[in-house]
């Protein structure tokens, strides 16, 4: 389907967030200025078009109708000649606006061409910066997890270390508690013995 003025008048561009690029007043000016231009030439070129399609046709132009007899009879002996010559001007005209059209075209679809490959540079810097960013994250994240695990080892260390001097601290205290009772109980059972011996009557 052919590019015409209201396409590029109707067309939309995305916005692109996080960068630079062309102020976008100055994009819809630009393509204001050639949808005026490409509108003109298209009236130039099917002006052309119907006066080529008259001279073709073998119509002549209204000057040549009020000219006199004897001119008119010269004139139309001799219009066979330059038919063909005059037929041909109109279509090398033609051939002008014809090829403004395609400039403009061209320079309208590589316009949208530069729009496309920067959007595309953009969706690719932005997922580099994204991948990069998560890598930082994720890097930093195990970073983080191995300091962490390495404290809790040491503190494990610490620990299991305070419970052998606790449980050796047990075993002693219980010893050393034995003992103290058990020397008690013999204290206790001498006592004992020493009271149980009869007391001499006075």
């Amino acid at each position: 389907m052919p590019l015409t003025p209201e396409d590029v008048v109707t067309k939309q561009f995305q916005h692109v967030r996080f960068k630079e690029g062309f102020d976008p007043d100055e994009v819809d000016d630009f393509l204001d200025e050639i949808v005026v231009e490409w509108r003109k030439t298209i009236a130039e070129n099917e002006e052309l078009k119907a006066k080529l399609a008259a001279y073709e046709s073998g119509e002549t132009p209204a000057p040549e109708a009020a000219a006199p007899a004897a001119a008119e009879k010269e004139v139309v002996e001799e219009a066979p000649a330059p038919a063909e010559p005059v037929a041909e001007t109109p279509a090398a005209g033609a051939t002008a606006p014809a090829a403004a059209s395609a400039g403009i075209i061209e320079l309208a679809q590589r316009l949208h061409d530069e729009h496309v490959a920067e959007g595309k540079a953009q969706k690719e810097k932005l997922i580099s910066e994204a991948q990069a960013e998560a890598d930082a994250i994720l890097n930093e994240a195990r970073t983080k997890a191995k300091d962490e695990l390495t404290r809790l080892e040491s503190e494990r260390g610490t620990l299991e270390g305070r419970i052998s001097e606790l449980r050796q601290f047990e075993r002693d205290y219980r010893v050393q508690l034995r003992s103290f009772i058990e020397e008690k109980l013999r204290d206790l059972d001498v006592a004992g013995t020493s009271g149980s011996t009869p007391i001499p009557a006075s």
